[in-house]
């Protein structure tokens, strides 16, 4: 075949015509600029993948957006809102600012790291102080000289002002030369403690993850008014205990008693600044196996890999930083550092439990629907399955299941008056001995005394009863038996932080058997943060909210000798399955 390759004055008119038709169509019909046109010279989209973010609190933002009319077309560039410019390639550094702040709990965007210092880049210095957000990281001693060892040096944080910053780590971006600084992409928790706290399951996982999952999923939460607690109208009048529910009316909301909530953004990497390898592994292993069950998509780094970070940005021809993104800062001697938990609670976690309870952002509160994705994922991972089947009637009349997150507004969240969560199917009641350890052991007539009287009761009550050897058992048949616990009870230690993954039911209660004289609230706090009554038995008596003793750890506290009156708990287990005592 042979082309032609000449136009007739036909042709030639149809073309012409075509061209201008389709002129006119975009002209009129284009889409007009959204709000996600900017100018490239002067705006960063500092957004990470963490949509929707909270209103920040002393947030410093960069300029908006704005077009003059007459800027040439070519220099207006359309983004789309997911995407944004690397830190290297902006022409300005992005500011620091604060999502939220409690003592101890701090989450940044846009943090910076060089040679091993944080630093806060902002044109002035609107934060909270730098003592209430991180310590020096050794290992801590109830003296003088050892906390002021742990105040915070400028070699740990400081701020650093755009000028300098761009001194340091600015590059020319106009003229092709990069900034020298280097994202590290995603959410990230950063850990300051050392491994003397780290090491050991209710810490690492009843402080250190619960703190962080109130404060995280609290953060990116709608916050409701109507939840606040009144300090006026509760009772904890006066202070004296902490951890209290209001006696407020106005706090009968749905979203209290919700398991199932919209998920915050998610946590990619931790980063255990000052623990090796091993030093953030507890002996019996249940710190792993709760990290990779809860968390099996987070990469974890440790003291080596944050030294490879610092000495990267320290052996370099030119002045280097790490950014990012999005990062909490957690610190155990920060939260020390304010009243409630250096003088009242002794939890780091309270910190963040009560901060983001008083601002309505709390989830789930009479049924730690806050800790609902990672008690779930841990039951599943355990191999426990669906244990919450008694909680769907109600999830149905909350609006909300797993399948189907709730988020409550003002208008439809009230109710008129507190509910009544659903009793179990099969009560069960767990005993964890501590008979075949070395310590905080009951005298062996004490246990006898007690197994008898648990083994007479579930008789006449028709429940089931386990007498928990943890030593015997896998961490999955650990956690399959408490998958499916009413009430857990047991001498004061480790093993009692498995109440962290109970399902809540209408009787649920955790009773914790003390040395006479002795208390502390490590998982009294911890019950009542998840809505559970807390019991401490002084041999034939107990002491429940709102008459705890106070912390105290006698001689005998730690010892092999702990007396326990056996009718006494079953007593309390009757009462409690009757709804006589431990109303919350």
């Amino acid at each position: 075949m042979i082309l032609r390759h000449t136009i007739s004055l036909r042709d030639a008119v149809l073309f012409m015509l075509g061209a201008s038709l389709m002129h006119l169509v975009y002209i009129f019909f284009s889409p007009t600029p959204n709000e996600t046109s900017f100018i490239i010279s002067n705006y960063v989209h500092q957004e990470a993948d963490t949509e929707p973010l909270p209103p920040p609190i002393d947030t410093f933002p960069l300029k908006k957006p704005v077009i003059p009319p007459d800027t040439p077309s070519e220099h207006v560039v359309e983004l789309s809102p997911s995407k944004e410019i690397a830190a290297h390639l902006a022409p300005e550094l992005p500011l620091t600012s604060i999502v939220h702040s409690a003592p101890g709990y701090t989450i940044f965007r846009n943090l910076y790291m060089s040679n091993g210092t944080l630093f806060i880049h902002s044109p002035n210095r609107s934060f909270p102080e730098i003592r209430m957000m991180i310590s020096v990281s050794i290992p801590a001693e109830a003296t003088r000289e050892n906390m002021e060892a742990r105040e915070p040096t400028p070699e740990l944080m400081q701020f650093i002002t755009p000028e300098e910053a761009q001194r340091r780590w600015g590059g020319d971006v106009a003229n092709n030369v990069r900034n020298s600084v280097f994202t590290v992409e995603g959410n990230t928790a950063l850990f300051n403690d050392p491994s003397q706290f780290l090491r050991h399951y209710y810490h690492f996982v009843a402080e250190l993850f619960f703190g962080l999952q109130a404060f995280w999923h609290g953060a990116f939460s709608t916050p409701i008014e109507s939840i606040i607690p009144d300090p006026n109208k509760n009772s904890n009048l006066g202070g004296k205990n902490w951890n209290a529910y209001p006696n407020d009316p106005q706090t009968h909301h749905k979203s209290l008693y919700q398991l199932h909530n919209p998920a915050p953004p998610p946590i990619h990497r931790s980063i255990f600044m000052h623990a090796d390898a091993r030093g953030w592994r507890d002996d019996p292993g249940f710190n792993s196996y709760f990290l990779r069950a809860a968390f099996p998509a987070m990469s974890v780094e440790h003291q080596e890999d944050w030294n490879d970070r610092v000495a990267a940005t320290t052996h370099s021809s030119r002045d280097r930083a790490w950014l990012f993104p999005l990062v909490i800062l957690v610190d155990r001697s920060a939260a020390f550092r304010e009243d409630m938990t250096g003088g009242h609670t002794q939890r780091t976690a309270a910190q963040a439990w009560e901060y983001m309870r008083n601002l309505g952002r709390l989830r789930g509160e009479r049924v730690g629907g806050f800790w609902e994705p990672l008690r779930d994922a841990v039951l599943r991972f355990a191999g426990a399955g669906d244990v919450l089947a008694e909680y769907r009637a109600m999830e149905m009349l909350l609006g909300g299941t797993e399948d189907n997150h709730a988020d409550f507004s003002i208008e439809d969240g009230a109710l008129d008056a507190p509910l009544e969560l659903p009793m179990p199917s099969k009560v069960v009641v767990t005993y964890i001995s501590r008979q075949g350890g070395s310590r905080r052991k009951l005298t062996p007539d004490s246990h006898e005394s007690l197994v008898t009287a648990l083994e007479e009761l579930a008789n006449r009550k028709d429940f089931e009863l386990n007498v928990m050897k943890a030593e015997t058992l896998t961490k999955d048949e650990q956690l399959q038996v408490i998958g499916r616990t009413t009430i857990l009870l047991g001498v004061h230690g480790n093993g009692l932080t498995h109440l962290l993954f109970m399902p809540p039911t209408r009787v649920s209660a955790v009773i914790e058997i003390f040395y006479p004289g002795g208390f502390a609230h490590d998982y009294h706090w911890t019950s009542r943060a998840l809505g559970m009554p807390h019991f401490a038995v002084w041999n034939d008596t107990y002491h429940t909210h709102p008459n705890e003793p106070t912390v105290d750890y006698p001689e005998g506290f730690q010892e092999d000798y702990i007396p326990v009156h056996g009718p006494t708990v079953a007593k309390i287990i009757e009462d409690r399955l009757d709804g006589k005592i431990g109303k919350m």
